[in-house]
C-alpha cells in the first residue's frame, strides 16, 4: 500500500499510537513565554526542548534527515541529531528497560522541520530549494528557525530561509562474495491489470498503464542489477501462472535482452499459493539450477487468512542441494485484530501473536519438508513484518535459524524507513549448515531512503530508485 493513500487507511489499519505519530505535529496549546531576541546556537540536542519553546535557534550540529513521510502532505521533514532514529524494536527487546532508553533517546534527538503553514498538500515548501530529490541519511547543516513545542512535548522548528542541501549521493549495487547469490525483494504490489494492457486501475499498485510500465522498468532495473541466481519475491498479484499473469509478465520483462544462459524462470505452484490478493513467488536462472521436487506451500493455520502462504522450492546446482523459502507474514495494521492479536502498546503493533504462530508453524513445516527431501541447507527469506528484536524473529532464532546479516558481521542493517524510523522488516534466516556456506550479505538501499515522490506514481526519477518501499537483500554462498 503506497503512503500517499494512507491518510484514510491509517485510521482503520494502524494501532492508535502509530496513527498519532503519523499526524502533523500540532501547534502549542498556549503561546510560549517571551524569549531572548538573540539567536541561541545549539551544538547538540537540548535536554528539554520546552525550555526553548518560542526561541530562535541556529543548529550548528549536523542534522540527519530521518524521514520524508510528512513532506508532501504537511510540508514537514523529520531530522535527528547524532544520526538515524532506529525503530525501538529493531535494536531492543519489547518491554525491556533497554527499549525505554531507546525511545527516550529518539524523543530527545528527534525534530520536525516545518514550513509554518497549515496548508495540506503544498505545491512547494518554502524552506526547500525548488523540488529536490531527498534521501534519508543525508545531512543538513546550519539550520535556523523558531522552536515550537506541542502539548505532548514534541519539538518542531519553523525554518527560516532555504536549506542548503548536500549533493545527492546514491549507493552502488552491492558486491557480495560467493558463487551462489540469492536475493529477496518486496515488490510493493506488483499488479498487471488484465495482462494485455487494460484493467487499470487495479486493486493495488499501478493506477494506469503508464504507471505500470514505469513500475516494470524500475523493478527490472533493480532485480537484474543485483546479479542474483535466485530471488524470493513478495507482493506479487495472485493471478495464476499463465502467460498474462503478473509473475509471467515480470519474468518476460527481466529476460528481455538477456543472454540465453542468464534467462529467468519462475516456480509454478499451480495456483496461489493462498487466496490473498498478493502472494510470494520464486524466480531462478533456469540454465544453472534445477528444481528438486515439486514446489511446496503451507495453506493451513495462520496462513489460511492472515499471513500469506509461504512457498518453498529445493534446488540442485553444481554443489549441495538447498531450499529457498519465500515468506510474507501478517502486517501490523489493526483492522479486525482482537484478543491476543490486539495492540499491546509494546511497539510490535497488532497481529503479533499471529506472526509468532506463523513463525512456529513455518519452522515445523520447513523442517519436515527438508527432512523428507534430504536437504539440510535452507534459507528463509522475505518480509516478516517484524523488526529484528520482535517476538517472531526471536522465536525463529530460538528455533535455530541464524540471522544472515549477523553471521556476515553486517553492522546496522536496515531495509525499511517509516515515519522517520529506520529498521528491517525483511530478513534472511539460515539453517546451521546453510550458515556455514554464507560468504556475504548486503542490502541495496535503493528504495527505503528514497522519498516516496521519486517512485513510479510520482516524478518517476530515472533508474531503479524507489521501485518499492523495501530494499532488496542479497546473500552470497559457496555453491
Amino acid at each position: 500500500m503506497r503512503r500517499r493513500s494512507l491518510a484514510l487507511a491509517l485510521s482503520l489499519l494502524l494501532p492508535a499510537s502509530a496513527f498519532a505519530q503519523a499526524q502533523p505535529q500540532t501547534a502549542p496549546t498556549s503561546a510560549p513565554a517571551p524569549r531572548s531576541p538573540a539567536t541561541v546556537t545549539l551544538a547538540a540536542a537540548p535536554a528539554d526542548w520546552r525550555a526553548l519553546d518560542g526561541q530562535h535557534v541556529r543548529i550548528a550540529a549536523p542534522l540527519t534527515l530521518a524521514g520524508t513521510d510528512g513532506l508532501e502532505r504537511f510540508g514537514q521533514l523529520t531530522v535527528a541529531f547524532d544520526g538515524r532514529l532506529w525503530q525501538p524494536t529493531e535494536v531492543a527487546v519489547p518491554g525491556s528497560p533497554a527499549i525505554e532508553q531507546v525511545m527516550a533517546d529518539n524523543q530527545r534527538r528527534r525534530l520536525l522541520l516545518d514550513d509554518g503553514s497549515d496548508a495540506r498538500d503544498p505545491a512547494s515548501v518554502a524552506y526547500l530549494p525548488g523540488n529536490p530529490v531527498l534521501r534519508t541519511g543525508m545531512q543538513l547543516r546550519n539550520v535556523e528557525g523558531t522552536v515550537r513545542v506541542d502539548a505532548q512535548g514534541r519539538p518542531s522548528l519553523q525554518v527560516d530561509g532555504t536549506l542548503t542541501l548536500p549533493e545527492l549521493q546514491r549507493p552502488a549495487v552491492p558486491s557480495v562474495p560467493g558463487s551462489l547469490h540469492i536475493a529477496a525483494f518486496n515488490l510493493e504490489n506488483f499488479f498487471n491489470g488484465d495482462g494485455q494492457g487494460g484493467g487499470f486501475p487495479t486493486l493495488r499498485g499501478a493506477r494506469t498503464l503508464d504507471e505500470h510500465k514505469a513500475q516494470v522498468g524500475k523493478l527490472v532495473a533493480t532485480v537484474n542489477a543485483l546479479g542474483a541466481d535466485i530471488a524470493a519475491l513478495m507482493e506479487l498479484e495472485n493471478d495464476g501462472y499463465g502467460p498474462q499473469s503478473a509473475i509471467a509478465e515480470l519474468v518476460d520483462a527481466l529476460n528481455a535482452g538477456l543472454a540465453a544462459d542468464k534467462q529467468w524462470a519462475f516456480v509454478d505452484a499451480g495456483q496461489g499459493p493462498g487466496s490473498n490478493p498478493i502472494r510470494v513467488g520464486i524466480i531462478y536462472r533456469r540454465s544453472e539450477f534445477k528444481p528438486l521436487g515439486k514446489p511446496l506451500t503451507k495453506l493451513d493455520g495462520p496462513f489460511v487468512e492472515h499471513s500469506r502462504a509461504p512457498l518453498a522450492q529445493a534446488f540442485q546446482g553444481k554443489g549441495a542441494p538447498f531450499m529457498v523459502v519465500a515468506n510474507h507474514f501478517k502486517s501490523k495494521g489493526c483492522r479486525d485484530a482482537g484478543g491476543a492479536d490486539a495492540d499491546r502498546n509494546d511497539g510490535q503493533g497488532c497481529w503479533n501473536a499471529t506472526r509468532v504462530e506463523s513463525a512456529k508453524q513455518l519452522n515445523s513445516w520447513v523442517q519436515a519438508e527438508a527432512t523428507r527431501l534430504k536437504v539440510k541447507d535452507v534459507v528463509l527469506m522475505g518480509d516478516f513484518n517484524a523488526y529484528a528484536m520482535e517476538d517472531p524473529i526471536r522465536t525463529l532464532h530460538d528455533l535455530g535459524w541464524q540471522d544472515a546479516f549477523k553471521v556476515a558481521n553486517v553492522e546496522q542493517p536496515y531495509s525499511y524507513v517509516y515515519n522517520g524510523y529506520t529498521g528491517r522488516l525483511d530478513h534472511a534466516l539460515l539453517s546451521p549448515t546453510m550458515a556455514k556456506r554464507l560468504r556475504g550479505a548486503a542490502e541495496w538501499h535503493s528504495n527505503a531512503d528514497e522519498q516516496d515522490a521519486s517512485g513510479y506514481q510520482g516524478r518517476n526519477v530515472q533508474g531503479p530508485w524507489r521501485s518499492s518501499d523495501h530494499d532488496p537483500l542479497l546473500l552470497g554462498f559457496d555453491k
